[in-house]
């Protein structure tokens, strides 16, 4: 980024002075952390509006800031279904599924999303489903977390002169200091902070870009102009209708997300669920409609990039003023730091909780053991982050996709009451999983659809046939 010495040092002071601020509640919440349930769920005490905002910048990270603009800069309009299709499994999620996960977590006394889908009707726990379960979360959750150490380590390098290791060694570092001190409640105050940086930004960048270019009307130009730059989505009917499904089924990823579930077994009462769930409705409006119009506005000024999710720190530098572009990139970039936090507690509870002896449930034990699987599972996603390199958009969504096919349908009929055979379960949820793997390696089709809804469809008519009546 060219900018004065001053504004680079403005940035610099910024980015620590956030960073200190992230180790400063980590050191903060390891106090109210004394037992396994405060380390995964916070004691189940957490209020509306921490958990309506952790919820909306878990959800979004890295990807939406950088991978939805980049989206937009890359395919134009027809990136409105991306934007719907997370929609959707958010209100479906925060009005249908949230309240019944918080009614069974407070009275079932649950831990993990694993713990749910093991009927309580049972006498025993189905060891094939929670290893089979808990392997998925593992896999996908190395290569999701590694996607935002990578969108760190991007936005590192566009601010400052370090190398892309240097940048994910760093960021990756300071979250595994907060996670490992003060569990959910530093992840869930860290990303709350983290949600609030990334809606501010939402509205600075585009109301910059309208003051800049003068008014709405020139916006509105460029983005018209915009469409007949870079190779838009000027496809066939049919083509153009498979998108828009293979966009929508998105929403189909969310319901099997583990640290989006446990958001609402952590929350303390049903108000608190209802307020949520209108503060990251409000959210994902306003977070989602500023990074579309971030990639449309980016096509009517750039005729190419090198990185097409580089147009957020392109536009800031090319409408903002250097001081105003500075402090929002160091504040988005701080923000991108701290988005893995919420898989990184996850798969800690697969390791230490679902993976452990039911003897051993609840003891000091499982602390220790979820402090030291953070570490592993951070190392691994270093490990990927920096040798197998992938564009942040396509490696979220193959895990968020990989997720939603393995879970997804498996949670639904939990929802539902149905009885189904530990068999079916378990073949079903490798069968949502490896189909999504398969379709992964094939050749992109218009909105993945593929990829996106028959891993999804294909279990869910499996455990309708499996179910017991």
């Amino acid at each position: 980024m060219n900018t004065t010495a001053d504004v680079s040092t403005i940035v610099l002071i910024a980015v620590v002075g956030y960073q200190c601020m992230l180790l400063a509640v980590g050191l903060w919440a390891s106090r109210r952390t004394r037992s396994s349930s405060d380390f995964f769920l916070g004691g189940r005490k957490v209020g509306p509006w921490v958990t309506g905002i952790s919820y909306s910048a878990s959800a979004s990270s890295a990807w939406t800031l950088l991978g939805v603009s980049g989206a937009a800069f890359a395919m134009g309009p027809s990136v409105i279904w991306v934007a719907l299709g997370s929609l959707s499994g958010m209100v479906l999620a925060w009005w249908w599924i949230a309240p019944r996960l918080l009614e069974a977590s407070h009275q079932q006394q649950l831990t993990t999303v694993i713990d749910y889908l093991i009927a309580p009707n049972e006498n025993r726990r189905s060891n094939a489903l929670v290893r089979s379960a808990a392997v998925i979360i593992l896999i996908a959750f190395v290569f999701y977390v590694a996607a935002q150490f990578q969108g760190a380590g991007l936005a590192v390098t566009e601010v400052f002169a370090v190398s892309d290791t240097l940048a994910i060694v760093g960021g990756a570092l300071v979250i595994l200091i907060y996670t490992w001190l003060g569990g959910y409640w530093a992840v869930s105050l860290t990303d709350t902070l983290q949600g609030v940086v990334m809606c501010l930004a939402a509205i600075t960048l585009p109301l910059g870009t309208v003051i800049s270019m003068g008014g709405l009307g020139a916006v509105i130009e460029l983005i018209d102009l915009g469409s007949w730059h870079g190779g838009g989505t000027d496809a066939a009917t049919l083509s153009a209708i498979g998108f828009a499904i293979g966009s929508l089924a998105i929403s189909l990823g969310t319901f099997g997300q583990p640290h989006l579930m446990v958001r609402f077994m952590a929350l303390k009462d049903h108000l608190a669920r209802r307020t949520a769930a209108r503060i990251t409705l409000i959210w994902y409006l306003v977070v989602f409609s500023g990074m579309v119009l971030t990639g449309l506005v980016g096509r009517g000024i750039f005729d190419s990039l090198n990185n097409n999710e580089q147009v957020f720190f392109a536009l800031s530098e090319q409408v903002l003023p250097p001081v105003l572009a500075g402090l929002l990139l160091a504040a988005v970039l701080s923000a991108i730091m701290s988005t893995a936090d919420s898989q990184l507690l996850v798969c800690a509870s697969t390791l230490s909780h679902d993976l452990t002896d039911e003897t051993l449930k609840g003891s000091p034990q499982v602390l220790r053991r979820g402090r030291w699987a953070v570490l592993i599972v951070v190392l691994l996603a270093v490990l990927v982050a920096l040798f197998l390199p992938a564009p942040i958009f396509s490696r979220v969504l193959f895990a968020w996709s990989a997720l939603g096919a393995a879970l997804g349908p498996t949670l639904f009929a939990r929802l539902l009451g149905w009885q189904i055979p530990d068999g079916v379960r378990v073949t079903g949820i490798w069968i949502g999983f490896g189909l999504t793997v398969a379709l992964s390696l094939l050749p992109n089709a218009p909105g993945d659809i593929l990829e996106r809804l028959l891993p999804f469809a294909v279990h869910s008519v499996l455990l309708i046939w499996g179910r017991r009546r």
